[in-house]
């Protein structure tokens, strides 16, 4: 029996999703499990699996339309297996990006000059010789981007979403020169520029903005001894190739698992009138990624060995910057961490993502001058600042999460135990 596959909900906030690409064809035979299509929501580009196995007998949705959530998208089933007619073409509610009008002008911009192609350009110039995926076209066409002055990075060339959103920030690395370059100063613009927000960067805004102003915040901070942590890690990759060498992260992704397991309320959700304790510690880790930030989950990470921690978080990491995460990828996070150590950032501190109640902003590893037992000496330390719900906790059992995640790093072989 056939059966219909409507966009899944990536996200708890997610009401809509593009659909970027068909990764399956109609009379293409696809198993449980295997890549449907490829979805953008607010966070990322996500790879969708089939949820059945068969023959796709119709793709419902154009690539490039917008498509509400839970509505039918594809038909799977078996080969000639007719398919009912009442189900919908294409998504009614949504029209796709060719059917969007063109966008008209009411006159120059201070800021835009005469020499911006109309739409009417804009259009001719985004005819389909040019190799550009469906989304990228859409970005284009309703920022009047040129497709035909940009260098595509996608595979063949192809112009991808972040080129266009290069040149919506105005990075000129994505231009294609119309001259070769000579030896000449270049102009320097004092006009404001208008940059459109690209939907990661809105998601962003709108999710921090709700937190800082409906969760109360509160912030603890520790300096950490890490001497020890340096040097088992030293010891450690010393045995292992290149590609499997453990990072400070890693080493405090498995020490906050622990300490987490030890302080519960601060791997919860607030919930009105009650607070739910989640069973499993699922620690995300914030991704600097292009216009934002996205947050990979490493699962049941107290379970987990250090390798396989670092492993599963490597692997989530480099699908985010390639724009190719996957749902599991990016949800069911019940507490995270956001690193700048690699940017020699001493402290800072984080906003809290929502459901969770608490986040722990981490800065750099430095050998600094210390005081031990009366005398000056090298040692390593590092600051890290832990936001909480004051709903849900309070400063004193946010002092002793820290003091419990010391006790972790400051003796690494407990990790291992």
């Amino acid at each position: 029996m056939a059966e219909t596959i409507n966009m899944p909900k990536l996200g708890f906030d997610m009401a809509e999703g593009t659909l970027v690409r068909w990764v399956k064809q109609v009379g293409e035979n696809i198993n449980k499990g295997d890549v449907l299509a490829e979805i953008e929501t607010d966070k990322a580009t996500i790879e969708v699996e089939s949820p059945a196995g068969g023959v796709i007998l119709q793709l419902i949705v154009n690539q490039g339309d917008i498509v509400p959530v839970n509505a039918a998208i594809a038909v799977v089933g078996q080969a000639g297996e007719k398919v009912d007619a009442a189900l919908p073409s294409k998504v009614e509610s949504q029209k796709s990006v060719d059917e969007k009008p063109a966008v008209q002008t009411q006159g120059k911009s201070d800021s835009v000059s005469s020499t911006v192609p109309s739409s009417q350009t804009i259009s001719s110039l985004q005819s389909p010789e040019i190799k550009a995926s469906p989304l990228a076209k859409k970005i284009a066409r309703d920022n009047n981007i040129n497709l035909a002055q940009l260098q595509g990075t996608g595979p063949g060339g192809r112009v991808v979403r972040k080129d266009v959103e290069a040149a919506l920030s105005g990075s000129t690395q994505s231009q294609v020169p119309s001259r070769p370059f000579t030896n000449y100063q270049l102009p320097i613009s004092v006009e404001d520029m208008t940059v459109p927000l690209t939907k990661l960067r809105q998601a962003i805004a709108r999710r921090m903005a709700e937190s800082k102003t409906t969760v109360p915040h509160f912030y603890v901070s520790h300096e950490y001894k890490m001497d020890a942590v340096m040097a088992m890690r030293k010891q450690v990759n010393a045995y292992l190739p290149d590609d499997q060498k453990l990072s400070v992260n890693d080493f405090i992704v498995k020490a906050v698992s622990l300490a987490l397991r030890e302080f519960p309320n601060l791997n919860a959700t607030f919930a009105g009138d009650k607070l739910l304790r989640h069973g499993a510690v699922n620690v995300g880790v914030a991704v600097a990624v292009t216009g934002g930030l996205l947050t990979v989950v490493n699962k049941n990470t107290d379970q987990l060995p250090l390798r396989q921690i670092s492993a599963d978080v490597k692997q989530k990491v480099a699908r985010a910057r390639d724009g190719k995460v996957k749902p599991d990828d990016i949800e069911g996070s019940t507490f995270s961490i956001s690193n700048l150590g690699m940017y020699d950032v001493e402290n800072f501190i984080a906003i809290i993502n929502p459901p969770e109640a608490a986040i722990l902003a981490v800065g750099s590893a430095k050998e600094v001058p210390v005081v031990e037992n009366g005398e000056i000496k090298v040692g390593w330390r590092m600051k890290a600042t832990v936001s909480v719900d004051h709903r849900v906790s309070d400063g004193a059992e946010a002092a002793q999460f820290m003091q419990s995640l010391a006790k972790y790093l400051e003796t690494p072989a407990l990790m291992l135990v």
